[in-house]
């Protein structure tokens, strides 16, 4: 069972980084193009949007969101392109990271606070 579980997750960090390359390749439909983008930001990401620190919903989007998100991106690369991809990432040393990732999830979290301000100002 451990095998598995390693197997599946070095999978899912291959098609991160496909999916990272997709997101740049003009021969892939712009709807994809955006999926798999805002998918790969995400995962590549340094900052979650749940902190893992937070009980059961900290961890939650990672086995559920980016596993989810990632099997919706795989879907609308066409099938050739995203076997191509794959083993383009298999072949990287590198993993990728992703500044437009981590300035998305800032923004989200400055939203976050800036309305829970503005929410209690009347209470002070």
């Amino acid at each position: 069972m451990l095998k598995k579980a390693k197997a599946w997750a070095k999978a899912l960090k291959r098609d991160i980084i496909a999916l990272w390359l997709a997101a740049r390749d003009p021969r892939v439909p712009l709807r994809a193009k955006l999926v798999a983008g805002a998918v790969a930001a995400y995962a590549l990401s340094p900052v979650d949007l749940i902190p893992d620190f937070i009980p059961v919903l900290g961890y939650l989007d990672d086995l559920v969101l980016v596993p989810l998100g990632i099997l919706i991106a795989i879907r609308l690369v066409p099938q050739d392109l995203m076997g191509e991809f794959r083993l383009a990432a298999e072949q990287r040393s590198n993993r990728p990271t992703s500044r437009s990732g981590l300035v998305f999830i800032l923004a989200i979290w400055l939203a976050c606070i800036i309305f829970l301000i503005w929410s209690l100002k009347d209470l002070f």
